[in-house]
């Protein structure tokens, strides 16, 4: 999201920042600020660095990524040259004092020394021989000898983020440098010294142009008047911490692989993921401004454990066996000749799209191996792929490697083609004389088996992960760093402890009455219950009255002895907790087999016969599948949601055939939920004390999350999902939701999407709980989006869902509260024995407020569930927007107890229920892709092709259709359906 295109903006000007003083009443007070204050742009992804010797500017797009995290809304304000909004939401002045004072050990290490030096900021750019984007000759370029000869290493010891800008304390005596580096040469003089034989030329220059132009000088004093408050901020303050963040990463760049602010030591043990991918751990460290344990405004070090996964070292050819799980070649072969009929379309040139921009090592000639990067896997094999030999002119990659290596090459495999190009043309080799280079990370999305392993690997328990920490901090060896000596910055080597709280539980209640109807103090405290014996706080709204059991054929499945025994427990079950099932027709479902391979028409079978049976439309179909296969049960979902307009219930063989109450239970819980009801209730006696006008004050909370495509084959065209729901209730329990497609890869809920969505649930809540009139305050709790798209949310969702309500013909515009939701985050609690769970993990409403969190700005982490595996990570709340002036304790307390009444489990959940649901709902939507599902069958719901949307994320134009609309015949809009 680029800026104005400003130079070094003042944050205390006027401009067109948002403003809270405007108007409430008319079109205009629907809006914080002019809506082209930020140009829409996906934050997710960064424009091509363009030519030129601009410096960095930070209200640029392009520069925006050389900015160091935590800097906070107000930082991302500064930086994109914006006036800081009125009503910015700073940190309440009274800390929460609810619950028990406890201490927390926090994974930050304090800045105990910051550089008082002058440091002098340069530009980097390049000529055209260049691209900015290849990092590895970049790399080769700033280590070439001319250029540290020209910069007077090693005296000077400067930091470079790799990229575009370079930090020295020595300032050069010219304006600019401009040098000219030919790699070979300095290539072929190594290697002369070494005793070595000089390369032959490659039949193209291998010079390049770089350019170091002096832009600033770094003066620490605006980042010490910052921290102590005697200054709102700067650009300054931005590049202070921007280049002690790349200062403190500049030693572990050289000495292990990195990737972004994570470090691998080179050696360490892998572990096997399969499929040519393993994983292995490393350690995570980025510098932060932050309000440390003893509640000074300071720097802090976050470091953590970091999980890689990296390419195997091994032949490329035995990658591409492993990476289609075989070690049968004639399989590959044959499925590549296959594929060569319509290459561009075929699954298998996307499989093969996981190898682009790999590394790799030349075999055929040991003498004079050499490196290159794969463009692509081509659907020709070496004898059908032709170039031009300087000596022969056209010839067969085959016969070249024949005639000059003495290599026969196989037949119907891919030739690779490299990104490197020889005289304008393109270099084609064979993958049997490849080697992949080590360190490689692997980008793709892993598959379902490969997940698992990763899991396995990835979970350790709090103490574990406390002696990786430790380990990590040995790895960094900051007090023999020689660039951190060079330029005054010391880290302490003992973590933070804070004092944190451990907010009260909420009372949590069931229907029914005697002890069953609440959940005991100390099961709260632990974060677990049963059902056993507790009826739900609300049933189902509508009786289960015709509905139908399909129990799919072929291996692995159920016989129908075994489907009867389990619904009848079922009904038992759902009936002691209080589902009602009407019996005018006999409580009984119809019960039938299904076969998949009539694909959709399985479907119809199944809705059709229960009909019949009970003479009324179907309102609800229940499924047991035999394994988790992805595409059978999207294929279950669309039809039911888009077709026919019911609620469904998807199950599988091995779960029904053992038939445990408990998991009847659960999947009770879900039934319950989308036929109206709600599964418990929580009551606080907190907010109350803190707030006691809260429960006077309509209110509507609403939760958004957008979903994106995994990296990989195919990501650059494929749909984001975008999801927001709505409480449609008193209690907070029930919410709707409703989806829709969101570009490729847009971040920010579209226009489109808050107008048609969020406008036709607004209408539902007014007509239910307003009695006409919208709520006075909206809580709009976001999911998934990073701090330097904060402001973005303000100016463009809650712009978009203000002028909502203002077409909804709203006199009055309820005032917006917004709490960014975040779990991409490395901060990681370890409590006193006390109050830590059996596997040392923190209980359920553990709040931290500092030694982690922003110095000014209200964020706070706190953990409100028990990790089942692992080490918990808390959430990251930040409160960007209070017009409607939620105290901190309320918001908190608000936030915490509604945890504890998640419709589909018995245990607080990590996340604000709005949220969870959100990304229930945005999965689910996947089904209602309007395409045909794969192996779908004849009939599957496809809708009128709509105008699509755009992204404007793509280079080119990415045109993505809508979803298919639910079918709202049986009101299956009005229910939780994505639960």
């Amino acid at each position: 999201m680029a800026g104005p295109p400003k130079n070094r903006p003042n944050a205390e000007k006027g401009g067109t920042g948002s403003s809270n003083s405007q108007a409430a009443s008319g079109r205009d007070g629907t809006q914080r600020s002019t809506p082209k204050s930020i140009p829409r742009l996906d934050g997710n992804r960064d424009p091509k660095i363009p030519e030129g010797r601009a410096p960095a500017d930070y209200s640029k797009a392009t520069d925006l990524k050389n900015i160091s995290e935590m800097l906070g809304m107000h930082g991302w304000y500064i930086a994109r040259g914006f006036t800081i909004p009125d009503g910015f939401v700073t940190r309440p002045k009274k800390f929460n004092n609810q619950g028990k004072e406890i201490s927390v050990k926090l994974n930050t290490f304090n800045v105990l020394q910051a550089p008082s030096t002058t440091v002098h900021q340069y530009d980097v750019s390049w000529g055209k021989t260049v691209d900015p984007t290849k990092r590895q000759l970049v790399k080769k370029i700033w280590a070439s000898k001319a250029v540290k000869s020209a910069l007077g290493e090693p005296q000077n010891l400067w930091i470079y983020d790799g990229n575009k800008l370079a930090w020295s304390g020595k300032r050069i005596e010219r304006e600019e440098i401009r040098l000219d580096i030919d790699l070979d040469a300095e290539e072929n003089e190594a290697r002369k010294a070494a005793g070595q034989e000089p390369r032959a030329a490659r039949g193209r220059e291998n010079k390049h142009k770089i350019y170091i132009k002096y832009t600033r000088t770094i003066d620490f004093g605006h980042l010490d008047a910052y921290l102590a408050g005697s200054s709102t901020g700067s650009p300054e303050v931005i590049d202070s911490i921007n280049f002690l963040d790349h200062l403190l990463r500049e030693a572990p760049s050289q000495n292990y692989t990195q990737i972004k602010k994570s470090f691998f030591q080179r050696g360490e043990q892998r572990f096997d993921l399969g499929g040519g991918i393993e994983a292995f751990k490393g350690v995570f460290a980025s510098l932060r401004p932050a309000l440390t344990n003893d509640y000074k405004k300071a720097l802090t070090v976050n470091v953590d454990v970091a999980n890689g996964t990296f390419w195997r070292v091994q032949p490329l050819a035995r990658a591409l066996l492993q990476a289609f799980n075989t070690n049968d070649l004639p399989s590959i072969q044959a499925r590549f000749v296959k594929a060569k009929t319509e290459w561009k379309r075929s699954l298998f040139r996307k499989d093969l799209a996981r190898f682009k921009r790999v590394g790799v090592t030349t075999t055929h000639n040991p003498k004079n191996p050499q490196q290159f990067t794969i463009d692509e896997l081509c659907g020709k094999d070496p004898y059908e792929t032709i170039f031009v030999d300087k000596d022969v002119g056209e010839i067969s990659v085959a016969e070249y490697f024949r005639t000059k290596y003495n290599k026969n090459l196989t037949r119907n495999v891919p030739i690779v083609k490299m990104t490197k190009k020889i005289g304008g043309r393109p270099v084609y080799l064979p993958l049997e004389f490849l080697q992949i280079d080590p360190n490689q990370r692997y980008n793709s999305k892993l598959s379902d088996q490969q997940t698992s392993q990763m899991i396995k690997f990835a979970v350790t328990l709090p103490a574990q992960r406390w002696t990786a920490v430790e380990h990590g901090v040995r790895l960094l060896d900051w007090q023999n760093d020689r660039y951190l000596k060079h330029y005054g910055l010391k880290v302490s080597q003992t973590a933070s402890n804070v004092k944190a709280r451990l907010l009260p539980s909420p009372k949590v209640l069931f229907g029914g009455t005697g002890p069953t109807a609440s959940v005991p103090p100390k099961d709260l405290i632990q974060g677990r219950w049963r059902l056993d014996g507790r009826k739900f706080i609300s049933s189902n709204q509508r009786d289960i009255l015709s509905w139908g059991v399909c129990f799919i054929g072929g291996r692995g499945a159920l016989n129908k002895p075994q489907v009867d025994a389990f619904i009848t427990k079922f009904i038992q079950i759902y009936e002691s907790h209080g589902g009602r099932i009407n019996p005018k027709f006999g409580k009984q479902p119809h019960i039938m087999e299904g076969n998949l391979a009539r694909g959709g028409d399985m479907i119809a079978d199944v809705f059709n016969a229960t009909g019949n049976k009970f003479q009324a439309r179907p309102t609800f179909l229940m499924f047991i599948v035999n394994d988790r296969n992805v595409d059978v049960y999207r294929r279950i979902k669309k039809s039911c949601d888009c077709r026919y307009g019911l609620v469904s219930q998807v199950m599988q063989s091995r779960h029904v055939a053992t038939a445990q109450p408990q998991y009847i239970s659960n999947v009770c819980m879900k039934v319950n939920a989308k036929h109206g009801g709600a599964t418990c209730y929580t009551k606080s006696d907190v907010i109350g004390k803190v707030a006691p006008n809260h429960n006077t004050i309509p209110t509507m909370v609403v939760g958004a999350d957008v979903s994106h495509p995994a990296p990989g084959a195919g990501s650059d065209s494929a749909a984001s999902f975008a999801a927001i729901t709505m409480s449609i209730d008193s209690s907070f329990t029930r919410y709707l939701a409703e989806c829709n497609t969101n570009g490729n890869r847009v971040e920010m809920v579209t226009t489109d999407n808050i107008d048609k969505h969020l406008g036709n649930m607004a209408k539902k809540w007014m007509q239910r709980l307003g009695r006409g009139l919208p709520p006075k305050r909206v809580l709009y709790i976001r999911d998934g989006v990073s701090e330097g798209q904060y402001a973005a949310v303000l100016e463009q969702e809650v712009r978009d869902m203000k002028e909502c309500f203002f077409k909804l013909g709203c006199k009055d515009i309820p005032k917006f509260t917004v709490v960014i939701a975040g779990k991409r985050h490395h901060i990681r609690f370890f409590p006193d024995k006390n109050y830590q769970d059996r596997n040392g993990n923190p209980l359920p409403g553990t709040l931290v407020e500092a030694g982690c969190t922003h110095p000014f700005e209200f964020d706070w982490y706190m953990c409100s569930h028990v990790a089942i595996k692992g080490t918990a990570r808390p959430i990251h709340y930040q409160c960007i927007l209070n017009e409607g002036e939620w105290s901190g304790m309320e918001l908190q307390s608000f936030i915490f107890e509604h945890s504890y009444q998640y419709v589909r489990s018995t245990t607080p959940v990590s996340l604000h229920p709005a949220v969870y649901y959100a990304h229930l709902a945005a999965d689910r939507s996947r089904a209602h892709l309007n395409e045909t599902v794969v192996s779908s069958g004849k009939k599957e719901t496809k809708a009128e092709v709509r105008p699509a949307s755009s992204s404007g994320s793509s280079k080119d134009k990415v045109e993505i259709q809508p979803l298919i609309p639910l079918s709202n015949a049986a009101g299956l809009m009005e229910a939780m359906w994505y639960i």
